[in-house]
Order: C-alpha cells, then sequence, then structure tokens
C-alpha cells in the first residue's frame, strides 16, 4: 500500500509543481528563504538521486543504440536551442526573457523525462540512456550553445556557465553511479525515495523563482506563457516528426519525442540566477519546468488511450 502511494505521489508530480507555483504566485514570500546556494545544492541533490540509479552497463548500453542515441543528441542539441532563439525573436521578448528561454532551449534532457517515457508506454532504457548522455555532454555543449544564441542580447560567461554545469550536474551524477558501484546494498535502500526528493527539490525551486518574480508574473504572463508553451509543444512535435522522418518505430519516436520536449529547467534556473545579473533570465525556466511536465503528461496520456483502443 505505501508503495503504491508512493508511485502515485511520484507520477503526479505535475500537480505539485503547478501547486507550488501557484502557492508561490498567492503568497510570494513563502519561499522567499529557498534562495541562493539552497536552489544549487537542492539540484546537485537531484542530480545525485539520478546518478544513484545508473550503473555501469547503462554506459555500455549507449553502444547497442548508437543509431537511435546519436540521432536523440543531435535532436536534443539543435531542435530546442534554435526553438528557443526564434521563439524570442518572434514574439520580441525581452532580452531577460529571451536569454532565459534560450538557456532552457540549450539545457539537457531532465530526469522528469524518464518518468514520462514510463507513463507513456514508450523505451524507458532508451529515455535513461538518451538523458544520461546529454547531461555529460552538457557541460561543453550547453555553455556553447547559450554563448552563440544569446550573446548577441547579453554578454555570456561561457566558462562559468561550463563550472557551474560541472559542479552541480556532471559531479553529482558520477558520484551516484560511484555510490552504486561501491555500496550498492545501501543505495538499493536509498534508491526508491530518489523520485520523491526529486520532485521535492523542483517543486522547490520553481516555487521559489515563481515568488521572487510574481510581480512581473502577474502583469505580463501571457506572452511568457505562450513563449515556454510553444517551446515544449515544438521540441515534442518536431522531436516525433523527426524521428519518424529518419524511420525510426513509433515506440523509438515518443521516446525521443519526450527527451526533446523536456528539458532540465532546475539547471537553467541555476545557471540563469549564477551567471546573469537580471533575475527575470531564471524565470523562463521556472515557468518551463510546470508547463513541459503539463504538456509531457497530457501526451503520454494520449497515448495510452491511443494504445488501449
Amino acid at each position: 500500500m505505501g508503495k503504491m502511494i508512493l508511485t502515485w505521489v511520484i507520477n503526479a508530480y505535475p500537480l505539485w509543481v503547478l501547486a507550488g507555483a501557484a502557492w508561490a504566485l498567492g503568497e510570494p514570500g513563502a519561499f522567499a528563504w529557498f534562495q541562493g546556494p539552497w536552489i544549487e545544492w537542492t539540484l546537485a541533490l537531484v542530480m545525485l538521486g539520478m546518478g544513484l540509479t545508473l550503473t555501469t552497463d547503462d554506459f555500455r548500453r549507449v553502444g547497442t543504440r548508437t543509431r537511435a542515441v546519436t540521432f536523440g543528441f543531435f535532436a536534443q542539441y539543435t531542435i530546442m536551442p534554435l526553438l528557443g532563439w526564434g521563439i524570442g525573436r518572434v514574439l520580441g521578448l525581452e532580452p531577460p526573457l529571451a536569454v532565459g528561454l534560450i538557456l532552457v532551449g540549450c539545457c539537457p534532457g531532465g530526469t522528469a523525462s524518464n518518468v514520462v517515457t514510463y507513463l507513456a508506454r514508450a523505451d524507458v532504457a532508451l529515455s535513461v540512456v538518451m538523458t544520461l548522455c546529454s547531461t555529460l555532454t552538457a557541460v561543453i555543449m550547453t555553455p556553447l550553445l547559450t554563448r552563440w544564441l544569446a550573446g548577441t542580447l547579453v554578454e555570456v560567461n561561457a566558462t562559468g556557465l561550463l563550472l557551474s554545469t560541472l559542479k552541480v550536474v556532471i559531479a553529482p551524477v558520477l558520484l551516484g553511479v560511484v555510490f552504486n558501484r561501491v555500496a550498492p546494498r545501501i543505495v538499493a535502500r536509498v534508491v526508491p525515495l530518489a523520485p520523491l526528493v526529486s520532485v521535492a527539490g523542483i517543486v522547490l525551486i520553481v516555487a521559489s523563482v515563481v515568488g521572487a518574480n510574481a510581480t512581473v508574473l502577474k502583469t505580463g504572463a501571457v506572452v511568457l506563457l505562450l513563449a515556454v508553451s510553444l517551446l515544449h509543444a515544438g521540441g515534442f512535435a518536431i522531436g516525433y516528426a523527426m524521428s519518424r522522418l529518419f524511420r525510426f518505430d513509433v515506440i523509438t519516436a515518443r521516446t525521443v519525442s519526450i527527451e526533446v520536449g523536456m528539458q532540465n529547467s532546475g539547471l537553467g534556473v541555476v545557471l540563469a540566477r549564477r551567471h546573469f545579473a537580471d533575475p527575470l533570465t531564471a524565470l523562463p525556466g521556472a515557468i518551463a519546468s510546470v508547463m513541459q511536465s503539463l504538456v509531457g503528461s497530457l501526451l503520454a496520456g494520449v497515448w495510452r488511450l491511443r494504445d488501449r483502443r
């Protein structure tokens, strides 16, 4: 019974993220304490939890799905960054919001994509490997792409972005893999709680940023919501269409679609807060956490319904 409740709580993570954002919007001061190092350490803890679920076999599995993983990697780091840049220009977003949208698009796949892949009855193992690959290469790809696409709007410290990505993403993931290797029994007891910690961490990060920018959201949220919605909806749609165009099967296409459409927006928030002076830069990342979860869950439900029929 307890395991069923835990599973339900984890699968309903879009509702908790939405609830946290709504609470912060109504009471901006409720999450004022969750700032600065708290956000960085929380994301690092989330990524450590991801690392604990990985083994050396997951790394070897990359070699058995080379074509799908390679395609997913290029889709991840071309579709979303270019969409973020294009949507920002078309909608005429203010520079801080446009940079934040580009930054979200340049982030690697998020751990939530693995949950949505499971709900959509797609290839969870492939999703994990794709998330792993995009995460490990984010230390290079995210700073370089952000510098290239956002550098015309504001000054971008690519070296700072690289070091932060290394500290809050790569190091915790690799540390988790090492723990799994040297202390498998202890890790086996902790892993069931890792998704719950991840959900709680993302909710706190989103609520903190939404609360800090509540005034801006209340006065001009429509354009930003539209921009973030288009970013993720476009990622899901183009990822699926391109996969089918390259003759991948339906299950693989669903997996790529979800992996492309869902980013590690928590990383986007951390990088924005740390390396950009305007606090509005972090806002697209917070909104993206809510929007991608809702769109991804809805898409997973549609696919499950189609399978039943």
